[in-house]
């Protein structure tokens, strides 16, 4: 070899000592290059957008306020705050809301409690899912004077309304843009078959159909009308929206004036709000399929279980309003006009009886109807006369309510439906 050429480098030789030399430096650049990456694909990835808040409609009496017609508010259940309601339809005394899915979109259905014929209707709004905004597709007389209820069957076919003061109650195909029809079927209640009014002359002076209630099942309209103190139940044909035969189901105190109902899961058990005797009463519901070709029936007896909405030191004026079963099924909460409270009862698990838990002031005056949010955790409470909608919290293990919690300005609010 040439002296003056240098020689190759010898490679060393790769041992065991020499890997376990090596690893260390390998596994922090690996930890190195990994923490990079993650870094630089957070830095890429968007943030995931908050969820948003649910859509609360609030029907007003824009007869005897300065009201104008359905008010849009959000609500948000991580906080209990509602925000300020703006109007999002003029329409005249929506005093009832419904919203149902119809083929792609959302719609809001709004009984309009008019004084006259030509007043009384019943309107249809698409409900825009971007902003919640109203848009009107069509409104159609109600069949009667004064609609102060209004229901949508489950497939969307059919919606049902209660008329007060025209001692009726109507029927209306929805076509599936979600546009009603003219009334299918006008069910005059001064009709003997539906019984006599009460006798309290003062407020049974005629029927009034206060409630056109579905039950769970989807099968049978129930009515009860606070002039008769009769609850009557039909069988529904949703695809034509008509009406079967009224079955006739007596209430346990003449001059008691149902007005409200509502179906324990279990389809055992029903409860009603009394109006003018303000009392629950408990019934026992019980359905037919209407075998051979006959036509299925459903009847509401008496479990004897009635308690009073009332606190025993309670003399003055009163009308009970509202009654809601809590989501998990384990309580009902009434309101009291003239007490002007909201009451929690706990259902008693083997009898299904109303056993009385809380008392608490509403935090405004004649507290015609309440909702609970969808998550069962607050409830909204409207309060007509004092023109405000007070939130509380509830605690769903023992039932109680606190609060409120805030108190939001509204104009004579008559109903609040979260959407």
């Amino acid at each position: 070899m040439n002296s003056q050429e240098s020689e190759a480098p010898i490679a060393k030789p790769f041992t065991r000592r020499r890997l376990l030399t090596l690893l260390p430096a390998a596994a922090a650049f690996a930890r190195t290059r990994m923490l990079a990456q993650s870094r630089l694909f957070q830095r890429r990835r968007k943030p995931k957008p908050p969820e948003p808040m649910p859509l609360v409609y609030i029907g007003t009496d824009t007869i005897n306020s300065h009201a104008k017609g359905i008010y849009l508010a959000r609500f948000n259940p991580a906080t209990g705050q509602l925000s300020q309601p703006a109007l999002a339809a003029e329409t005249v005394r929506p005093s009832f809301l419904a919203a149902a899915r119809i083929g792609k979109q959302n719609v809001l259905y709004a009984a309009n409690e008019g004084q006259d014929e030509h007043t009384s209707s019943v309107s249809a709004f698409a409900i825009d899912p971007a902003n919640g905004a109203l848009k009107l597709l069509k409104s159609v007389p109600a069949g009667g004077t004064g609609p102060c209820y209004i229901s949508v069957d489950a497939t969307g076919s059919a919606a049902f309304t209660a008329n007060y003061t025209g001692s009726s109650v109507s029927s209306f195909k929805i076509y599936p843009d979600g546009t009603p029809s003219d009334a299918v079927e006008r069910l005059d209640f001064r009709q003997p078959r539906f019984g006599h009014h009460g006798p309290n002359t003062a407020r049974q002076d005629a029927p009034h159909p206060h409630s056109a209630t579905i039950s769970l099942d989807n099968r049978f309209l129930v009515v009860n009308d606070l002039g008769t103190d009769e609850i009557v139940t039909f069988y529904i044909h949703p695809e034509t929206a008509q009406l079967g035969k009224p079955q006739l189901n007596a209430c346990r105190v003449p001059g008691s004036g149902p007005r409200h109902i509502t179906f324990h899961p279990n389809q055992r058990w029903a409860y009603g709000i009394d109006e003018l005797s303000n009392q629950i009463d408990h019934y026992l519901w019980n359905t037919t399929h209407g075998a051979g070709g006959a036509e299925p029936v459903a009847l509401l007896t008496e479990a004897g279980n009635a308690v009073s909405t009332l606190d025993p030191g309670f003399h003055g004026q009163n009308t009970a309003a509202e009654i809601v079963l809590t989501p998990d099924a384990n309580f009902l909460i009434v309101s009291n006009r003239g007490e002007n409270s909201l009451v929690v009862f706990r259902i008693d698990a083997t009898s299904g009886a109303p056993v009385f838990v809380q008392r608490i002031a509403c935090g405004g005056k004649a507290p015609r109807q309440f909702t609970l949010d969808p998550t069962g955790r607050w409830l909204l409470c409207g309060n007509q006369d004092s023109g405000s909608i007070t939130i509380f919290s509830r605690d769903e293990a023992n039932g109680h309510l606190s609060g409120p919690v805030q108190t939001v300005p509204a104009e004579m609010p008559q109903m609040i439906l979260f959407v």
